[in-house]
C-alpha cells in the first residue's frame, strides 16, 4: 500500500534526503499552509561520528541570525506600546551616540539595516573588546539612512536598546514575550548532545550546544543578532504572527497588526535583498526562496544553515533548520531554493 501522505510530499522529502549527510548532518523541515501544519519531518543526526544522536521534529537548533526576527519583534512590541518611536533618535537610551553621526540613527534604520553601521568584525580583532561597546562606538560606514548594509552590529545595538528601555535582559524578554520552553539563549549543558553540532574550529573546538556566532559567544551567548536556540515550531509560530496578521488570524496581539504589516513592506531597496523591518523581502528568483514563491514573500536566513520564507499570496511558510556549516562555510542557496520550490510543487500551489 502506498503511503499517500509521503507521496504527496515526495519532492520535499526527496530534496531533504538527498541533502542529508551531504549538506547537513541533521535537519527539520516544517511547512504550514493557512496557519496549519501540513508537513514536518526530521532528518539525520546531530553530528557525523560515534557521538551522534537522532534529530527529531522538536530538536533545538542554533537559530543563528533568525534571532534577529525575534529581537525585531520585541522592538516592534516596544514601539506598539508607545515606549519607543520607530523614527526617533535613540540617543536617549544610547547616550554613546550623542554628538556623533550615530545620533541620527532610528530603530527603523536598525531594523531595515540602513543605519550605516558596519556589518560586523573579525572576532580575532575584538577578543579583548567589550563587544557591546565596540558595536555602539565603532565608526559608521555610511550616513544613517543612506543605503543598506546588513549589520550584526546594528542588531547588537537593538539588543542593548531593548535591555535599557525595558530594564530586562533580552533573555528575559524572549521568555516573557514568546513563552516557549524550547526557545531561549544559552542551553543547559545537559542538552548539548541533543543539539546539532555546527562547526569545529581551532579556537573553541567542537561547537555544539553553545552559540556558533563568534561575536555572540564573546558576549556570553546572549545578543541581539544571534544566540537563540529553538525548534522549527518556534520559528513557525513567530512567522505565523506576521502571516496571520495579513489573513485575519490574530493569535498574538502584543504587536499591533498595523506594525506587523508595516514590517513586511519595503523599507529600503537593495538589489540583492530588499529590506522590511527585521525581515528580508524577496527581490529576485536568485534569493534562497527560489523562483516559485511570490514576489511579496518575506524571510530570513541564518549562517549555520537555518532559514524561513513565507509567501503571503499563497498563505504558506516553510521553516528549514539545518547544521549545514558542519560541512564547511559553503553557499547553500541552491539547496534552500530547491526545498522551497519543492514545497510549492508538493502543495499544488504553482
Amino acid at each position: 500500500m502506498v503511503d499517500t501522505r509521503v507521496a504527496r510530499f515526495a519532492a520535499m522529502d526527496e530534496t531533504m534526503r538527498a541533502a542529508c549527510d551531504v549538506q547537513f548532518t541533521g535537519a527539520v523541515a516544517r511547512v504550514e499552509h493557512a496557519g496549519r501544519v501540513v508537513f514536518e519531518r526530521a532528518y539525520g543526526k546531530t553530528r557525523s561520528d560515534a557521538g551522534a544522536r537522532p534529530v527529531y521534529s522538536d530538536t533545538r537548533f542554533d537559530l543563528a541570525s533568525l534571532t534577529k526576527l525575534f529581537v525585531g519583534t520585541l522592538v516592534l512590541e516596544l514601539a506598539g506600546s508607545g515606549a519607543l518611536g520607530l523614527d526617533e533618535s535613540l540617543a536617549s537610551n544610547l547616550p554613546e551616540w550623542r554628538g556623533r553621526p550615530q545620533e541620527a540613527i532610528t530603530a527603523r534604520m536598525l531594523l531595515a539595516h540602513t543605519s550605516g553601521m558596519n556589518s560586523g568584525a573579525d572576532y580575532r580583532a575584538i577578543l579583548s573588546e567589550n563587544v557591546e561597546r565596540f558595536a555602539l562606538t565603532t565608526d559608521l560606514l555610511a550616513a544613517p539612512g543612506e543605503r543598506v548594509i546588513y549589520s550584526d552590529l546594528g542588531f547588537i545595538a537593538l539588543g542593548v536598546l531593548l535591555a535599557r528601555a525595558s530594564g530586562r535582559s533580552p533573555a528575559v524578554l524572549v521568555d516573557r514575550a514568546f513563552g516557549s520552553a524550547s526557545l531561549g539563549f544559552r542551553p543547559r549543558a545537559a542538552e548539548a548532545a541533543s543539539i546539532p553540532a555546527t562547526e569545529e574550529d581551532a579556537w573553541r573546538g567542537r561547537v555544539q550546544g553553545f552559540v556558533h556566532d563568534e561575536k555572540a559567544y564573546l558576549m556570553g551567548g546572549t545578543a541581539g543578532h544571534a544566540g537563540l536556540f529553538g525548534t522549527a515550531g518556534d520559528v513557525a509560530a513567530l512567522t505565523e504572527s506576521y502571516l496571520g496578521a495579513l489573513h485575519g488570524r490574530r493569535r498574538d496581539t502584543r504587536v499591533p497588526a498595523g506594525l506587523l504589516r508595516e514590517a513586511l513592506r519595503e523599507q529600503a531597496y537593495d538589489p540583492v535583498l530588499r529590506r522590511g523591518l527585521g525581515w528580508a523581502l524577496k527581490t529576485s528568483d536568485e534569493n534562497s526562496c527560489g523562483a516559485s514563491m511570490d514576489a511579496s514573500s518575506f524571510g530570513h536566513t541564518g549562517f549555520v544553515g537555518t532559514c524561513v520564507w513565507a509567501d503571503p499570496v499563497r498563505d504558506v511558510q516553510g521553516v528549514l533548520l539545518t547544521n549545514a556549516v558542519y560541512f564547511g562555510r559553503n553557499d547553500i542557496r541552491d539547496f534552500r531554493a530547491s526545498f522551497y520550490e519543492a514545497m510549492i510543487q508538493d502543495l499544488g500551489l504553482e
